[in-house]
């Protein structure tokens, strides 16, 4: 669940509308009541609930937005099926070598008809979305310091553990390993 500790929050929020009007929701009107019902409560298990009830009704929230409607974002370039395809290739392979070429092959498209289009639907160029999903994939890593600084920039698609590091500061504003350590986890370094 995305929240206040979710390094990620900001990729995973953003995409998405401030507001979403629904009519004759019927399904998240019961998903409603029955967050209200369990917060309410005080039973064992509560917190879980409440988790696993809240994911329920975004996505029921998501799957009810008119995709037309949404502003630029993930949503709605999920909903466009070329340029859908492309980020689910992205999301499956953050560490190919990708191209622009790469991407509108993906999607059946030229080149700038696809990159046109992956800005409308997405509002943000194609490969500067592909570097912060990368960017988001290597904090995760980081964070749970699963891998050692070489292993990461290979999974986020970097060739040496020098050229992630210039990047991920860029991005980041700070280091991978001063990064890793404010974070608080523990495990292999």
């Amino acid at each position: 669940m995305v929240g206040p500790g979710c390094a990620n929050a900001a990729l995973l929020v953003s995409p998405l509308p401030t507001i979403i009007h629904l009519k004759a929701a019927g399904r998240l009107a019961t998903l409603v009541k029955l967050v209200g019902d369990e917060a309410a409560a005080e039973r064992a298990g509560r917190d879980l609930v409440l988790a696993r009830l809240v994911e329920v009704l975004l996505v029921e929230a998501l799957r009810a937005a008119p995709e037309a409607d949404a502003p630029p974002g993930l949503l709605r370039g999920l909903a466009d099926a070329r340029i859908a395809q492309a980020l689910r290739r992205l999301h499956a392979e953050p560490s190919r070598p990708w191209t622009m070429a790469h991407l509108a092959r993906e999607a059946a498209m030229s080149r700038s008809a696809f990159f046109d289009r992956f800005v409308r639907a997405v509002g943000t160029p194609p490969m500067e979305y592909l570097l912060a999903w990368r960017m988001a994939l290597a904090k995760d890593l980081l964070r749970r310091r699963d891998c050692g600084l070489e292993a990461v920039a290979e999974r986020v698609g970097y060739g040496s553990a020098s050229t992630f590091s210039t990047a991920f500061s860029r991005h980041v504003g700070q280091p991978p390993g001063r990064y890793s350590r404010s974070t608080g986890a523990s495990g292999p370094a």
